[in-house]
């Protein structure tokens, strides 16, 4: 009984995974972060990893319409256009992106991608919100 309820504890206890309403609600943030704030303010707090924009595995970064990556706490992947390297399936997924950005202005792209926390390449969810001339993203990981 006792291992039991150590166990339920310990299970309780542990912080689920980020959801999809989390990335939606990350993406929302940043879009009003934007209005409020700007771009450039916005650019600043997702390149120095804010908390309050990357919380690990769920991160915002931003796309601006022509697919050049402005923002993203991988600082590495920052002033690169990427829209033709494919995932490791060979999808073109920042392409889609990109297409649901200048399209519809919001939506879901399904692809594969490393995950900060595990290192690992790993199915991933991104959500994109187009606010102005940029895109926001924010993804989860799907286990």
């Amino acid at each position: 009984m006792r291992a039991w309820i150590v166990s339920v504890m310990v299970c309780c206890a542990a912080q689920a995974a980020p959801g999809e309403k989390d990335a939606m609600a990350l993406a929302e943030k940043g879009a009003q972060f934007v209005r409020a704030h700007g771009k450039a303010e916005m650019i600043a707090r997702i390149n120095s990893r804010d908390p309050e924009f990357n919380q690990g595995a769920l991160y915002l970064a931003m796309r601006d319409l022509n697919g050049i990556t402005v923002a993203h706490p991988t600082t590495a992947l920052i002033g690169k256009n990427l829209l033709e390297v494919p995932d490791a399936d060979g999808k073109l997924f920042r392409q889609e992106m990109l297409a649901l950005a200048r399209g519809p202005g919001r939506g879901w792209v399904d692809y594969k991608f490393r995950n900060p926390e595990s290192g690992k390449v790993e199915a991933k969810r991104t959500y994109v919100l187009r606010v102005e001339d940029i895109a926001l993203e924010a993804g989860i990981y799907k286990h």
